[in-house]
């Protein structure tokens, strides 16, 4: 039985080209076709659609950024793809599996760090990465062996027995990291995970997440820095307005040029303002 609702009526999403096609080279590791999600009532004025009938393919063993701006549909996607929220339309496969249809089989092929992640606080860190573990039914000395080596990756041994409250915006991204990773997905999907962490704190991270694609691994990972995703990336997708403008590797996105030139080119918006702020000019 199908779990997915019809298309609303309106708002209607501006059409896009047919991907339907599998991809050469092997299943992806991520696999999105028609994905639309539409917030309001459907039929009435305030109806919005977030995400417009996006198709896009995450090979397996990329390191594969997803970039736009605030608003652009980036976060609304991720939530759809790692079964978070539940799309309007449109399918979602990891490695083959049907997010929707077998959500449990599904997520224990990823590893997710939603932006904005509530953790429980209150407990330590050791205590948070055990409970992930646990959550997935893991052996608890499995749990407790991979903690300590988490913990001692993320460079947070000295802090395990302290409560994630007390962490700084780095150590909690990390930490939370930890916790993604203790089931050893085969995905991970982080949305924004460099936001508000300090330059240390994001070289280890990376340094983790290329050590997790060096392994097999595949790495999804938002943002609207071009520069970092432009270094840290292999693949890349250029989403706006809830589409996406462009996608393959960084080198054919960027055609060229810098990643943030061929991005504003895409989805435009900048602007001139010296006319408007001629009086801005310090005495």
């Amino acid at each position: 039985m199908s779990h997915q609702p019809p298309l609303p009526p309106a708002p209607v999403p501006s059409a896009a080209p047919d991907r339907s096609a599998p991809p050469p080279g092997g299943q992806p590791a991520l696999s999105v076709r028609g994905l639309v999600r539409v917030f309001g009532r459907p039929g009435t004025p305030d109806a919005k659609v977030a995400v417009d009938r996006v198709d896009l393919d995450v090979p397996r063993g990329s390191f594969f950024g997803l970039v736009g701006r605030n608003g652009a549909g980036k976060t609304t996607m991720l939530s759809m793809a790692t079964g978070l929220l539940r799309p309007t339309a449109g399918t979602v496969r990891v490695a083959g599996v049907d997010v929707w249809a077998e959500p449990r089989r599904a997520k224990q092929l990823m590893g997710v760090l939603p932006d904005g992640v509530h953790l429980f606080d209150r407990l330590t860190g050791r205590q948070l990465v055990t409970y992930s573990g646990l959550l997935r039914g893991m052996d608890r000395e499995v749990v407790a062996e991979r903690a300590e080596d988490l913990l001692r990756a993320m460079d947070l041994l000295g802090d395990a027995g302290t409560q994630v409250q007390d962490y700084s915006a780095g150590m909690t991204k990390k930490i939370a990291l930890a916790g993604a990773l203790v089931h050893a997905p085969s995905l991970l999907v982080l949305d924004e995970p460099f936001e508000s962490v300090d330059p240390v704190s994001a070289a280890n991270i990376r340094g983790i997440l290329h050590g997790f694609v060096a392994a097999g691994g595949t790495v999804v990972v938002s943002s609207h820095v071009m520069d970092l995703v432009q270094r840290m990336c292999d693949h890349v997708a250029v989403m706006d307005r809830g589409r996406v403008l462009a996608a393959g590797t960084v080198d054919e996105v960027r055609a060229g040029a810098s990643l943030e030139d061929r991005f504003v080119e895409l989805v435009g918006g900048r602007r001139e303002t010296g006319e408007e702020l001629s009086w801005l000019r310090p005495e």
